[in-house]
């Protein structure tokens, strides 16, 4: 007798500044073709690990952002690049996600809680964020003066965005995947900001001590990849086994 696989979709929430997905159960429903239904659940692991950083982790830089007096207002002290953030050996702000082995029956309803990617104190919080296709962005700006996002996408069309006023908020999508759109606001130039943009809920993004987690992951064969916007991106193999933790642990060199 014939049958029909139908992946019900499924919804999830971005948890805070980490970026982690809070991925619900997976139901896969196998219906006969006379119109009986058989729901059987996916087994489901999980991934936690730590991206680390070895060598002599250089001195954060001091963005050039005195020339605005309109940022020295609202700069919580020094204004310092984001771009090599190392504490006890952990690298934050990398962006960790499934690249390679989700069974292609699996469609992943794009959530439609949006991803904040905020202007505070002239720089982007959080600094490296992931989103869904299609899921909304909600562009704020919390300075009291002028900001733009300008997105620099490869596989798409970008945008540039003006947010002249406190409190403004515009909303995007991103149509197609894409790891990494750069973020750039081009009255202050040093704000740099990047989003990942993928098509299921498996991502996250590496938190202050270089430590992250997916739950919910369907058992199986992976190829994970880890970013980060100055050392590179990683790709490894991993097996997700289900009620399992598999580990996965990636280290950069100075």
């Amino acid at each position: 007798m014939q049958k029909y696989i139908i992946l019900v979709l499924f919804t999830f929430l971005i948890a805070g500044c980490s970026q982690q997905s809070d991925v619900s159960d997976i139901d896969l429903k196998v219906e006969e073709s006379v119109g009986d239904e058989i729901s059987l659940d996916i087994e489901t692991g999980s991934v936690s690990g730590k991206v680390l950083f070895t060598g002599t982790v250089p001195e954060r830089i001091k963005l050039p952002y005195k020339g605005n007096p309109e940022c020295v207002a609202v700069a919580h002290g020094e204004i310092l690049s984001e771009t090599l953030l190392v504490n006890d050996g952990g690298l934050q702000n990398a962006f960790i996600y499934i690249k390679e082995g989700l069974d292609e029956d699996f469609e992943f309803k794009a959530p439609s809680t949006p991803v904040d990617v905020n202007n505070v104190g002239c720089i982007y919080v959080p600094h490296v964020v992931g989103a869904q296709v299609n899921q909304p962005i909600q562009l704020t700006n919390s300075d009291p003066t002028f900001h733009n996002i300008h997105a620099f996408a490869k596989e798409q069309s970008g945008w540039n965005l003006g947010l002249p006023f406190q409190g403004m908020k515009q909303t995007k999508k991103f149509a197609k995947p894409e790891v990494m759109v750069k973020l750039k606001c081009d009255l202050h130039p040093w704000m740099i900001g990047y989003i990942g943009i993928v098509e299921h809920p498996f991502f996250t993004v590496s938190g202050e001590d270089g430590s992250f987690s997916i739950p919910n992951i369907p058992a199986g064969d992976y190829v994970f990849g880890v970013w980060h916007e100055k050392l590179g991106e990683k790709e490894i193999e991993v097996s997700v086994g289900a009620n399992q933790t598999a580990e996965l642990n990636v280290s950069y060199s100075g």
